[in-house]
C-alpha cells in the first residue's frame, strides 16, 4: 500500500479517536478523555511522519525522536513539535496521570484543529 494511503488510514484513525474523546468527555470523564485525545495526537503525529519518511514510527518514543529530526529542516514542523510536546505534558502527563484537567475542554476541542493541520503538512485530506 503507498504510504499516503498507509497515512490516510492513520489520519482515519486520529479522527476515529477525536471523536471518541469528545464523546467521553460530554460523560464528564476528564482523564480518559485526555488520554484518547493524547492517542489521537500521536496517530496524526505517525501520520505525518509516515507520509514525510515513508516509515510509521510506532511507539511514542519513536514518533518524537522522527518529529524533532523533521523539525530540523521545516519551520511549520517546529512550530507543530511545540504544540505536541505541549499536548504530551498535559494531556498524558499533567490531567491524566496527575489529575489536573483544568485545560482539558480547550485542549481536547484544539485536537481537531491538530489533526487538520498534520494532515496539511503531510499532504493528506482524509474528508473527516
Amino acid at each position: 500500500m503507498p504510504e499516503n494511503m498507509q497515512a490516510a488510514d492513520i489520519f482515519a484513525d486520529a479522527w476515529g479517536l477525536y471523536d471518541d474523546a469528545v464523546e467521553i468527555l460530554a460523560l464528564g470523564k476528564l482523564r480518559v478523555a485526555a488520554e484518547v485525545a493524547w492517542g489521537a495526537t500521536k496517530r496524526a503525529t505517525d501520520g505525518l511522519v509516515l507520509a514525510r519518511t515513508g516509515r510509521e514510527p510506532g511507539g511514542t518514543g519513536r514518533t518524537s525522536k522522527e518529529l524533532r529530526i523533521l523539525r530540523r529542516s521545516d519551520a511549520a514542523i517546529a512550530s507543530l513539535f511545540h504544540l505536541y510536546k505541549r499536548r504530551i505534558v498535559y494531556l498524558h502527563g499533567h490531567c491524566f496521570y496527575d489529575g489536573d484537567c483544568t485545560e482539558v475542554f480547550s485542549m481536547i476541542e484544539d485536537t481537531s484543529e491538530y489533526i487538520r493541520e498534520t494532515e496539511r503538512l503531510a499532504g493528506v485530506r482524509t474528508g473527516c
